[in-house]
């Protein structure tokens, strides 16, 4: 397994700015960060960057050329979620300190309770972002089923499978964290979540069946 070079990786350092190689290692070690979080972030950004390549293999053939303006306005969606996903991992993984560090103090000392509210909001919003980003784009793949290279079919199951993966991740995340909500907030909390996931799941099943 490849090493972590301490001169060219810091826990700091953004996700894309890393290698592969960098990443995973971070991700198989002793540390709280990278964790499920980013999984669920790169793991989005992953299922964005393939759909996007069925979407290059077929602008510009003539047999879908009726699509080409939808299907490049797609891509543009796609490419801007890859980065996005990327930066919500990023987020997470700050949230999640945040909240951690205050999570060590006392229940009543003054730090904490001026923080937490805002710690457990900066911990639970950028999953909460991954959800709604992954169900916004499982959508799009949807759409590709039928403006897209057949030829392709398998890459957009792809897609519409990493999709559904990120988005259940994604709700790992947020399920943990809707405990140390305000209560009263909390079942509308988890409704949303419900509601989103049962629309990801409903899509992922039409397209790997478009996809046959």
């Amino acid at each position: 397994m490849a090493t972590i070079d301490p001169m060219t990786t810091s826990p700091n350092q953004p996700i894309a700015a890393q290698t592969i190689a960098e990443y995973l290692d971070a991700l198989n070690s002793k540390s709280p960060t990278p964790g499920g979080g980013s999984v669920a972030g790169t793991t989005g950004a992953t299922a964005a960057a393939i759909a996007g390549m069925v979407i290059h293999y077929t602008l510009g053939k003539k047999k879908y050329a009726e699509f080409e303006h939808d299907n490049a306005n797609r891509l543009k969606q796609l490419t801007a979620a890859q980065s996005q996903f990327l930066t919500l991992a990023d987020d997470d993984a700050a949230g999640y300190g945040t909240l951690n560090a205050l999570w060590s103090l006392d229940k009543s000392d003054p730090k904490r309770q001026a923080g937490w509210d805002e710690a457990v909001s900066g911990a639970i919003t950028p999953p909460t972002a991954m959800l709604a980003l992954s169900s916004k784009l499982i959508q799009i793949v949807h759409d590709l089923t039928t403006t897209t290279n057949r030829q392709l079919r398998s890459d957009l199951a792809v897609a519409a499978i990493t999709f559904r993966a990120a988005a259940h991740s994604a709700a790992c995340n947020i399920r943990i964290n809707i405990p140390l909500l305000p209560e009263n907030t909390r079942a509308g909390a988890e409704s949303s979540m419900n509601k989103s996931l049962t629309q990801v799941d409903t899509l992922h099943d039409k397209i790997v069946d478009a996809c046959q």
